[in-house]
């Protein structure tokens, strides 16, 4: 690898290291909305959300919009969302409108372990998986899927919890895995979508299958 391709890799890796700085921002959306009720969440986020697909929308199809946007954020943009590679919303617009989304179906104490998942663990798949990723594994690689396995374990660990027995554990574990495999996988959606509407549904059909005597709303019922 030459000089000028090794500086390429590097400056990649750096606005990697920025993107996903910025995406751990969004843990904040999980940690809040323990402490508020879900009418709150939903009057803070679907305003936000709308100021961003807006933004986004401008960015795609007014030109000097986009051409400034390019301008001064392109190099935070993924290659798929640059306008010359068509029209696509940024990860940004998908991670509010996925907050929504697994606001309004799932209960509390689902969304807050599926959406610190997609965060913390998306993040640490793509950097380990950009920085040390060799062994192909469905779309993505091994080692950037097991970083996110691993991390999402922990996620799972420190999460809240309805009754702390070890099958509620597992049911995260399980949920874990699943948005593991979800994340090595190119559905040619969005995976701020497709983790943590994964992990939702699995935690979601593995509570009623393995503890259908808990109430799983109780998280909601506090707030």
């Amino acid at each position: 690898m030459t000089e000028i391709q090794l500086q390429s890799v590097e400056h990649s890796y750096t606005t990697e290291l920025l993107r996903k700085g910025i995406h751990l921002c969004s843990l904040s959306i999980p940690v809040i909305y323990y402490f508020i009720p879900k009418s709150t969440a939903l009057a803070i986020l679907i305003p936000l959300f709308l100021l961003f697909a807006l933004s986004d929308l401008a960015r795609l199809f007014h030109g000097p919009t986009g051409r400034m946007y390019e301008q001064y954020f392109g190099f935070l943009l993924r290659s798929h969302e640059r306008l010359d590679r068509g029209r696509k919303l940024t990860g940004a617009t998908y991670v509010l409108l996925s907050a929504i989304l697994c606001i309004l179906i799932f209960p509390k104490v689902i969304v807050i372990t599926a959406f610190a998942i997609l965060i913390i663990s998306d993040t640490s798949a793509a950097l380990v998986g950009r920085k040390f990723g060799r062994r192909p594994f469905l779309s993505k690689s091994l080692e950037g899927t097991t970083a996110f396995f691993i991390s999402a374990l922990m996620v799972v660990a420190l999460a809240p919890k309805i009754c702390f027995v070890p099958t509620e554990y597992a049911i995260g574990a399980a949920a874990a895995l699943v948005g593991a495999l979800v994340e090595a996988t190119d559905f040619g959606l969005d995976d701020n979508l497709t983790i943590p509407m994964s992990i939702g549904g699995v935690m979601w059909a593995l509570y009623a299958l393995l503890l259908p005597s808990v109430n799983i709303y109780r998280l909601d019922q506090l707030a």
